[in-house]
């Protein structure tokens, strides 16, 4: 070890790698003892790399996604930033119109029996509650002349 404290590289020990197992015919037939030492060198060198980075991609082909150019970059980014323009002003004016339609509302008091029947009428027919009310008055409203 160095100085007390600092830790080296060379504090640690390191295994050598592991030759990697050839899968060639060769390597399936049993060799003699000069042949496994030749493997065993040939192993550790490593893989020839192409000569540049520009003949490696001639070798294999490009199979990335289409680049746009900016004109067609630019003209999508206003295409979809009028859409969702276009699609707030569109629930801006559904949220105005539910609130004006909401916004003149009734509050009465109901006993817990009406309550229980009203809550019964709304589940059986599968509508709101507001929706049967709403129906109740307009029907008592219309029978009375008004």
């Amino acid at each position: 070890m160095s100085k007390p404290g600092k830790l080296s590289v060379s504090d640690f020990p390191i295994a050598p790698r592991r030759p990697k197992p050839a899968t060639s015919k060769a390597a399936m037939k049993p060799a003699s003892v000069s042949e496994e030492a030749g493997a065993r060198t040939a192993a550790r060198e490593p893989a020839a790399a192409p000569v540049s980075e520009a003949d490696a991609t001639r070798e294999r082909p490009r199979r990335g996604l289409p680049n746009p150019s900016n004109e067609e970059r630019k003209s999508k980014s206003i295409e979809r930033a009028l859409a969702q323009e276009e699609g707030r002003y569109r629930l801006r004016d559904l949220k105005r119109a539910h609130t004006r339609e909401a916004k003149h509302y009734v509050n009465c008091p109901l006993d817990y029996d009406t309550k229980m029947r009203l809550q019964k009428a709304a589940f059986d027919n599968d509508i709101k509650m507001t929706v049967v009310i709403k129906a109740a008055i307009d029907q008592f409203l219309r029978d009375n002349g008004y």
